[in-house]
């Protein structure tokens, strides 16, 4: 279901996920291979609305697979407890020419606080239409010793 769905279903629930998504979380991109099969990325995640964007340059993988199936699963965690969690199931529904990172200057400053160091024609964004998306805590401690 789209943001506003989600939020008219589950006010707090969804709030809980969006801020997830809009904080300098690393996420988990999945993608679709060409044969079907699953691949991950990591990625900085940007919130525009209701949609969701990466950017990143034309020649990666998950540049191509986005553009051959735009099915795409995201998911950010909470580093404080990493057994909480903000996952999304989406659709790209538009890529963006970002030659001079005007949709990634933004997210970079959230990451880093500086713009985006690399510029050029194969710079681009894809917009992510959220189709499904909730927060989740495992009830775990976490003790990494």
């Amino acid at each position: 279901m789209r943001w506003s769905a989600f939020a008219e279903a589950a006010p707090e629930l969804a709030t809980l996920a969006h801020r997830r998504f809009d904080e300098n979380r690393l996420g988990l991109l999945g993608t679709l291979r060409k044969d079907g099969s699953p691949r991950n990325h990591v990625v900085w995640v940007g919130v525009e609305g209701e949609n969701v964007l990466v950017c990143t340059s034309d020649y990666t993988w998950k540049a191509k697979d986005m553009r051959r199936d735009p099915r795409v699963a995201l998911s950010v965690q909470d580093v404080s407890d990493p057994y909480r969690m903000a996952t999304l199931q989406g659709r790209v529904i538009e890529e963006r020419p970002d030659e001079g990172c005007r949709h990634m200057d933004p997210i970079s400053i959230k990451y880093t606080s500086a713009p985006f160091p690399s510029r050029g024609p194969d710079r681009v964004c894809f917009v992510i239409a959220v189709q499904t998306a909730a927060e989740h805590t495992l009830r775990f401690t976490h003790n990494p010793g």
